[in-house]
């Protein structure tokens, strides 16, 4: 959750004001009053920087964590199930499972050259099913 500084402020004010008519009713000078005040607050921007970082630093963290919980796709019908538009899981469903397997290879990193020796095709055959692919999908970018 962010810090919300205008909900920090009110509650500060709020603790201060009575901390203050306590001082005064004990008959604390008006000047240590103010000295104490400007302490407090001093501490209160202290904590109010450190806080918004913090925040800042935990939500940074919590979409790292999103981003890591991804889960790995090692087949093509986790591929298939990763896919969140229906237009596109459409458009893929009715590729052929090679050419899936070629896109799914790509994604983990392997070269054209090794796809080819793995599905036994050329790499010329590679390219070519990939950018018939591209064309099929082109209108799927953002």
């Amino acid at each position: 959750m962010a810090y919300n500084h205008g909900r920090e402020e009110r509650k500060w004010r709020i603790w201060k004001e009575a901390e203050e008519k306590i001082l005064r009713e004990c008959g604390i000078d008006e000047a240590v009053i103010e000295k104490i005040r400007t302490n407090d607050r001093a501490d209160f921007n202290s904590n109010r920087r450190f806080y918004r970082w913090a925040s800042d630093f935990g939500e940074y963290l919590e979409g790292i964590a999103d981003r890591e919980k991804q889960t790995e796709v090692r087949s093509v019908s986790d591929l298939l199930d990763e896919i969140e538009s229906e237009n596109l899981y459409l458009a893929l469903i009715t590729v052929d499972r090679r050419t899936l397997q070629i896109v799914l290879l790509k994604m983990q990193g392997f070269s054209t050259k090794e796809i080819a020796l793995l599905v036994h095709l050329t790499a010329g055959a590679i390219y070519a099913r990939m950018q018939h692919l591209r064309k099929k999908l082109k209108d799927f970018k953002q």
